[in-house]
């Protein structure tokens, strides 16, 4: 990433941190990139753009990769849209403004990407994994969320947290008895999540 290019990722970066905006972080995202160079992924659907950071990041470390992404919070549409402009990806970032559970998506893609509402992750696997190719993956990001999921229950004193957490609980035991995928959970970033079609 070079001169003006990081420049802006930097200032997408500053952004995130002063809105408290979640971003992936950086051991995540560059697991994410190496992963699609390693799998030659042409075409990703992301579930939660957010500020378009990790669509940005993917199609900026493979110039022939074509990115759809869906987000349902408008501040943060806007702001992804903005941002994707600033670094003229336009052309292979499309932007889909919605709530993902209510697109149906056509077409098939390499590579879906699930980066929304964690306690949303299985119904998310479900609706688009059919727009899946024969030979593709659905990564999920946030399974550690922030070392919560490794902790007793009774040490997380939020009931909203506690029951997000119970959630994602339940979301590792969906992929992990999944008859379609093998799934492997990588202890990198904040746990990362690669699900495999069995052939």
């Amino acid at each position: 990433m070079v001169g003006e290019n990081y420049q802006i990722i930097q200032e997408i970066k500053e952004y995130a941190k002063e809105k408290n905006i979640p971003i992936m972080e950086e051991e995540g995202i560059e697991f994410l990139t190496t992963f699609l160079i390693k799998h030659q992924i042409q075409s990703v659907l992301e579930i939660g753009t957010a500020i378009g950071y990790s669509a940005i990041r993917m199609a900026l470390i493979q110039p022939t990769l074509k990115i759809t992404s869906i987000e349902r919070d408008e501040e943060r549409y806007l702001e992804a849209v903005k941002n994707i402009k600033k670094l003229h990806l336009e052309d292979r970032i499309t932007l889909i403004f919605k709530d993902a559970l209510d697109v149906k998506m056509e077409g098939e893609f390499d590579l879906i990407f699930l980066d929304a509402a964690k306690s949303q992750n299985t119904n998310f696997f479900q609706l688009f994994s059919k727009n899946l190719t024969s030979k593709g993956f659905i990564i999920t990001d946030n399974m550690y969320f922030h070392g919560l999921v490794e902790k007793n229950e009774q040490e997380i004193k939020s009931a909203n947290l506690r029951g997000l957490v119970r959630k994602i609980k339940e979301y590792i035991s969906f992929l992990n008895n999944n008859p379609d995928y093998n799934t492997i959970i990588y202890k990198v970033g904040d746990g990362v999540a690669v699900s495999e079609k069995k052939k």
